[in-house]
């Protein structure tokens, strides 16, 4: 340390200080916790368990230790962290529905897919798995590098050798510092076919390794629901995501009756949890098809449901459950792992197996090399011996005459430091004649290895040749049926709810603050009704518990509502924006039954406009549906139902307009046509109407109605007129929402 250090001040930008500690963080998060290795598949706290726990001899053949045994040492060796967070690291790796090949073999309890959390790392014990001593072959024979822990007192491998495809057959999880990774699970056997493919053909496509490695292989089952083209494009880019569902089968009852049974549910979803959440659905009322639901599940998964009619079809019940539960769920695909040269990147899949393949080539060059060091060293001992067994008397005579018998014997027989030793160091039963039958045996099995391995690294085609052979043998050690399926995007299956809702009417009540409620019955138009401080009546309309209402928003957006889930009158209602995605800046301009047959104009404050049919007011997301397209400072406006041939269209500056429909056109969505011009302000209503029959305004109690139109027709996108006397001052038709 510098003598000027102690007691020194330095003037730093805080910006520049949080920035420095910040990267540091990150980059130790990114590096040294969330993101797996591409050869080996493992993060650092699971790599110092398995190498921790090869230490204290725990092998698949060994009896079993205290887990708080392994933990200890992890903690106190290798990994400075607390000991929950590396207990429950090695309880993952032995919970068969969290990992596909599970790497460590529990014995106690060791939690269940309800969430249940293992017991306390005093009661249970561990060893490793035959999936663990592969990943572990090799670590003695300098197949990898190794570096000071934390504490510099011991050594860590930088990676295990990995024999076993582990990245992709048991996935992996998990979240830094401006970066996540989700890799799923695969089988075994499938990826070693797509890496033999490789090896046999380096500039395969991923198409071609989907061939032999189809998809992801959850360890719970169930079934992926995915086109091929969606499948291929994820793995291609490494990024994607992918449906899965659970699997059911249709068990007949008594009386024409049946149930549903759950056997295997998606990955990564707690059994205990769904059925919670499908329970407090039937309990809200938002599953109208289900009737009951039970676990029935002992070491296998069987989850009873019930409809709530046997003429309900069980695709549509299970249809039903699948968009409202988490029986159908998503899994992303985020292939982000650390490289070789310990950088994050996203791989595809083809990049994936390219960088375990190449690792084991390097771990079979330097595993040779380690093997020949020694073969080279053993053969030098061996030749030393040879050489002393031709005169075995003179080594004696040596060995009890001179003072330093080491010289004297390198002098005598030209003989390595190495080999004077060993000699020396040699037993006297070493000194039968059979002996040295045994050295000349060993000596020419040694130099046969070693030709061999000198050939094997001398030739690339016979080192994959030898990779493809363990990669082989691999394939058959761990060979298992595939437990997911996979199976093409399913087709829509259209829920009808509304057939098992009793058919009832309601009032629906929208005040001007956005609260909204249904009372039964068609109350009166003119009934009072009670709101919040400061609040008024929006809307009034009466409508049944089986329609679905269309909910038009100044944003431009089309809602859809079934009205069976409206709350009822009792209170002040709730507020409309939590039953559909609206902005607090946005606001109802209408709420209508649509029709199909029916054709509808929608108006902006702009005075733009088109027509659009029924059958497109309706959407099946919350978010809702973007019907019209609108320019900064714009809103929608209105709403008029087309039932006549002319529009008569009214503006803030008291300009009146009529202009023939067929002059608007109709679209699907779109941001319309101008429909009457403005210098200042925006349009103040509209109205449509039989040109023949007269326009009709009203005026207090009195409706007026005007014939003679010709001063006040003229093409779209005119500016108008002022209206005839005796047209309201408002600048309204009095027509509102209710003619919809």
């Amino acid at each position: 340390m510098p003598d000027d250090f102690a007691g020194r001040i330095d003037d730093t930008r805080l910006t520049d200080a949080l920035s420095e500690r910040y990267l540091a963080y990150a980059l130790s998060t990114i590096m040294s916790r969330s993101l797996p290795d591409v050869r080996d598949g493992l993060k650092p706290v699971h790599r110092r368990l398995i190498y921790a726990m090869h230490l204290l001899k725990l092998d698949p053949g060994a009896g079993f230790k205290k887990c708080a045994r392994v933990v200890g040492d992890v903690i106190g060796k290798y990994h400075p962290h607390g000991d929950a967070a590396v207990y429950e690291a090695l309880v993952r790796l032995a919970q068969d529905f969290a990992a596909r090949y599970p790497l460590i073999e529990g014995q106690g309890n060791f939690g269940n897919i309800d969430g249940d959390n293992a017991a306390a790392m005093r009661y249970t014990e561990s060893r490793l798995t035959k999936v663990a001593a592969a990943l572990l072959q090799g670590i003695d024979e300098d197949a990898v590098d190794f570096r000071p822990t934390y504490d510099g007192e011991e050594s860590e491998p930088v990676v295990l050798p990995g024999a076993f495809p582990n990245l992709l057959a048991n996935g992996s999880s998990g979240i830094a510092v401006g970066m996540a990774t989700s890799i799923p699970p695969h089988n075994a056997a499938e990826i070693c076919a797509a890496a033999l493919l490789l090896i046999k053909k380096p500039d395969c496509s991923v198409a071609e390794l989907l061939v032999h490695m189809r998809g992801p292989d959850f360890p719970t089952g169930g079934e992926i629901v995915e086109d091929q083209a969606t499948i291929q494009q994820a793995y291609e880019t490494g990024r994607g995501s992918l449906r899965t569902r659970a699997r059911w089968v249709q068990e007949p009852g008594k009386n024409g009756t049946w149930t549903i049974v759950i056997t295997e549910i998606p990955y990564q979803v707690g059994k205990s949890r769904l059925i919670e959440q499908i329970a407090e659905l039937l309990n809200d009322k938002k599953l109208p098809l289900l009737a009951d639901i039970r676990d029935e599940s002992t070491e296998t998964i069987r989850i009873v449901i019930e409809p709530k009619s046997r003429v309900v079809e069980p695709e549509m019940l299970m249809a039903s459950l699948f968009k409202a539960t988490a029986l159908e769920s998503r899994f992303s695909l985020n292939m982000n792992v650390l490289d070789a040269q310990r950088s994050p990147r996203v791989m595809g899949l083809r990049d994936l197996l390219r960088a375990w393949l190449d690792h084991r080539h390097d771990i079979l060059q330097r595993r040779a090399a380690n093997r020949l060091a020694a073969i080279a060293k053993r053969l030098e001992i061996l030749a030393g011996y040879l050489a002393v067994f031709l005169n075995l008397d003179e080594v004696i005579r040596i060995i009890r005459e001179e003072d330093e018998p080491k010289p004297a014997l390198i002098r005598h027989f030209t003989l390595t430091d190495n080999q004077a030793e060993a000699v020396l160091n040699m037993r006297l039963r070493s000194l039968r004649r059979l002996e040295e039958m045994e050295i000349r045996r060993e000596h020419d099995q040694l130099t046969v290895e070693q030709n061999k391995l000198n050939a094997l690294l001398d030739s690339e085609p016979a080192r994959w040749k030898a990779i493809a052979g363990e990669i082989e043998t691999i394939r058959k050690n761990f060979a298992e049926p595939r437990r997911t399926s996979i199976a093409a995007a399913p087709s829509l299956v259209e829920i009808a709810t509304e057939a098992f809702v009793e058919r009832e009417p309601l009032t629906l009540v929208l005040s001007e603050k956005g609260w909204i409620r249904a009372f039964k019955g068609h109350l009166p138009t003119d009934s009072e009704q009670k709101f919040k401080e400061g609040d008024r009546l929006k809307l009034f309309r009466h409508c049944q518990t089986t329609d679905r209402l269309a909910v038009l928003a100044t944003n431009g957006r089309i809602y859809t509502l079934r009205a069976a889930d409206l709350p009822r009158g009792r209170g002040d209602g709730q507020a409309i924006r939590l039953l559909i995605d609206l902005g607090n800046e946005d606001d109802i301009v209408a709420i209508f039954i649509p029709q199909d047959e029916r054709r509808y104009l929608l108006i902006n404050t702009a005075g733009r406009g088109f027509i659009v049919a029924g059958s497109e007011l309706a959407a099946e997301k919350r978010t809702g549906k973007q019907i019209m397209t609108l320019k900064p400072g714009e809103e929608v406006k209105l709403c008029v139902l087309v039932t006549g041939d002319h529009l008569a269209i009214i503006g803030e500056n008291r300009k009146l307009l009529v202009t023939p429909i067929d002059q608007i056109p109709e679209m699907q969505r779109g941001a319309g046509v101008t429909l009457q011009k403005y210098k200042d302000g925006g349009v103040a209503d509209a109205k449509i109407f039989t040109l023949a029959a007269g326009l009709t305004w009203k005026l207090g109690d009195k409706t007026r109605t005007e014939e003679r139109l010709t001063d006040w027709v003229g093409p779209r996108a005119a500016a108008g007129r002022l209206p005839p006397n005796g047209f309201p001052k408002s600048g309204r038709f009095g027509s509102g929402e209710q003619d919809l």
